[in-house]
């Protein structure tokens, strides 16, 4: 690849990652605030989700602080695989049977889905932790980062 389609290809990773990063963060603590480690166990109660009062902590830990994460560009590999896993459930359990089209159906959890699929995958870009953390270039626009840091 050239610089400047590494350049390119790091930033639009970065997008990725930080709009991503936000929904997830978005919904864990809206999960948290808004209906409270009960409220969300009763939601995964309804659903059939085995230990509810177990998962939903996880479940808004997982959404909440993974998207933190994703944020900062900090374990985006790793991180990114729980995250997954969370819209391979919501859609499994909820959202498949609405069909394909929002506001009920499996789109937007597809869309998240495979967003963090490509962050397991790709990485996090430019503009992140993850960079500084284990040593690894992601383009000459990180390079702006690394000075800054």
């Amino acid at each position: 690849m050239t610089t400047r389609t590494s350049d390119l290809h790091a930033l639009g990773t970065t997008l990725l990652r930080l709009i991503v990063g936000v929904t997830f963060a978005a919904h864990g603590a809206q999960k948290l605030v808004s209906f409270g480690f009960a409220g969300t166990a009763g939601f995964l109660g309804s659903l059939g989700v085995p230990m509810a009062n177990v998962m939903a902590p996880v479940l808004i830990a997982t959404e909440l602080v993974g998207g933190l994460l994703l944020v900062l560009g900090l374990l985006t590999r790793y991180v990114s695989i729980p995250l997954m896993f969370t819209m391979v459930v919501a859609i499994a359990t909820v959202h498949l049977q609405h069909g394909f089209f929002a506001p009920q159906g499996y789109e937007f959890p597809l869309l998240l889905g495979v967003g963090t699929l490509t962050l397991a995958l790709q990485g996090a870009g430019a503009f992140a932790l993850d960079n500084l953390v284990w040593k690894r270039r992601s383009g000459a626009s990180n390079e702006a980062f690394q000075r800054a840091a």
